[in-house]
């Protein structure tokens, strides 16, 4: 406690201060010493924070979160930890997110696929669930079939076949996924039939593809960019606007003549709905740094795909924006 000088206890100090608002001082100061400690509370994150990932191992979700979760330390001052939660298109893990504490240290993994199980009635949870973080990887996808299939060599030959063959093309899709809608997209676009076959997530439908248990699918450079240097896989077209500095031999859908055919798989986290803006904040800052990391963003782009880090309310707007367009889509899924 601060000492009072001597000389203001004299009288004539007292005549001058007055003894009330002195003691009102003193008792003020108190007080403020003993809410101190009540107040304080401990730096966040002071733990691992778990990372729920709703997929599989080895598919594209699933290698590009491991890049955020080897990175992000140096960022954050704590670690991600990533549990895969696979089942149900996606849904299963997100629904386990929503039942767990709304106090940072979990959080989870979402992409457009999320909102096509809900329109779909595979779930009845939605982005609007959580609290988005952050956006932080676009993936662009490819029409992809087997190397060995000697029906088509090109977009225009697989597109000739299916129109011949109705219903023949074993297509792999997640089902109620957005893999289902690229497919359902490129069905559309010149009113083809492909027979859908349903897998929990990329790696496990890729591996089918490379097997022969199915002739197409849509995959990216994570997932089957090994199998196309190996000669296994083939990419017909990719769904970005310019080709890929990776697969620079490939056609985008868009210089072939499909306009409408945008194919990107944006990734990003989201927190259980009700965690605290200030929390929601750290890990959003930690995640815009680490997006501007060289090593991080090498790790993203060996993986097959572009960092692109969108904030909470930008990445706000653009699931809300994606949402619609997913609804008037998805019922072409259910046909």
């Amino acid at each position: 406690m601060t000492m009072i000088p001597e000389r203001q206890f004299t009288p004539h100090a007292f005549r001058l201060t007055g003894l009330k608002p002195m003691m009102t001082a003193l008792a003020a100061g108190i007080a403020l010493a003993s809410v101190g400690p009540v107040q304080a509370q401990p730096d966040y994150p002071d733990d691992t924070i778990e990372f729920i990932v709703p997929w599989s191992p080895g598919g594209g979700s699933d290698t590009l979160m491991r890049v955020i979760s080897e990175h992000i330390e140096d960022h954050l001052g704590q670690s991600l930890q990533v549990i895969n939660v696979p089942g149900v298109s996606g849904t299963t893990g997100l629904e386990d997110l929503t039942e767990r504490d709304a106090d940072g240290y979990t959080v989870g993994q979402v992409h457009e696929g999320l909102m096509v199980a809900h329109h779909t009635g595979l779930t009845d949870i939605n982005w609007d669930d959580f609290t988005p973080i952050a956006s932080m990887t676009a993936s662009p996808q490819y029409l992809t079939v087997n190397a060995d299939d000697d029906r088509w060599d090109n977009v225009e030959e697989f597109v000739e076949y299916a129109q011949d063959n109705p219903g023949e093309i074993r297509f792999g899709v997640t089902l109620g996924g957005i893999p289902h809608v690229h497919a359902a997209m490129i069905a559309d676009a010149e009113d083809l039939e492909f027979r859908y076959v349903g897998f929990e997530g990329t790696g496990e439908r890729i591996r089918a593809l490379v097997g022969g248990n199915i002739d197409a699918a849509m995959g990216d450079i994570a997932s089957s960019g090994e199998f196309v240097k190996n000669d296994d896989l083939q990419f017909l077209a990719v769904g970005s606007d310019e080709r890929i500095d990776e697969t620079p031999d490939v056609p985008t859908f868009n210089e072939l003549g499909y306009e409408d055919l945008n194919l990107n798989i944006v990734r990003g986290l989201v927190a259980p709905e009700g965690t605290p803006e200030a929390r929601v904040e750290i890990l959003a800052e930690a995640l815009e740094s680490l997006s501007g990391d060289d090593d991080f963003i090498e790790g993203i782009n060996n993986a097959g795909a572009e960092v692109q880090y969108n904030g909470p309310e930008a990445y706000t707007d653009y699931l809300d924006t994606t949402n619609d367009t997913i609804e008037r889509l998805s019922g072409e899924l259910e046909k």
